[in-house]
């Protein structure tokens, strides 16, 4: 089983993800853009029983563009959100795709929120999962 590492910037909070994400997918919702400081953010997410963090992290929550309660977990030193998860995704830790540095990991599936979506923005693949409604939660469609 691979072991994939996130670390925030200044390294002292990391997340220890074992095994193959079950999705990979970009946001465009205005909350994201906000979280990633950039046009959208790219996350995977795991089985919550699949990733572990190692050193301090607080905590903040607030109710996500989609309605539902997002709870963060990031670093109280550099401020990196290392991992995160939504009540519409119940079992699922979604760890923002930047903090891998892996130039390897596997490409989004999904891009969700596209009517926020910046208009010089494009995710490419001819199998990624266009749409502009959030999310669909786990169990509703594929993952």
């Amino acid at each position: 089983m691979s072991t994939r590492t996130a670390t925030c910037r200044c390294g002292q909070l990391q997340a220890i993800c074992q095994g193959e994400p079950v999705r990979v997918s970009v946001c465009h919702c205005l909350d994201c853009q906000k979280r990633s400081g950039s046009a959208f953010a790219a996350q995977a997410r795991w089985p919550d029983d699949k990733v572990s963090l190692s050193g301090e992290a607080k905590t903040w929550t607030r109710i996500a563009d989609s309605g539902h309660k997002a709870t963060y977990q990031f670093c109280p030193i550099c401020g990196s959100t290392v991992a995160y998860v939504i009540e519409g995704w119940p079992g699922l830790t979604a760890v923002p795709l930047g903090l891998f540095a892996d130039l390897s990991f596997p490409a989004p599936k999904f891009s969700v929120f596209e009517h926020r979506k910046h208009n010089w923005t494009v995710v490419l693949g001819d199998d990624v999962e266009h749409s502009s409604a959030p999310s669909a939660p786990r169990g509703s469609r594929r993952v």
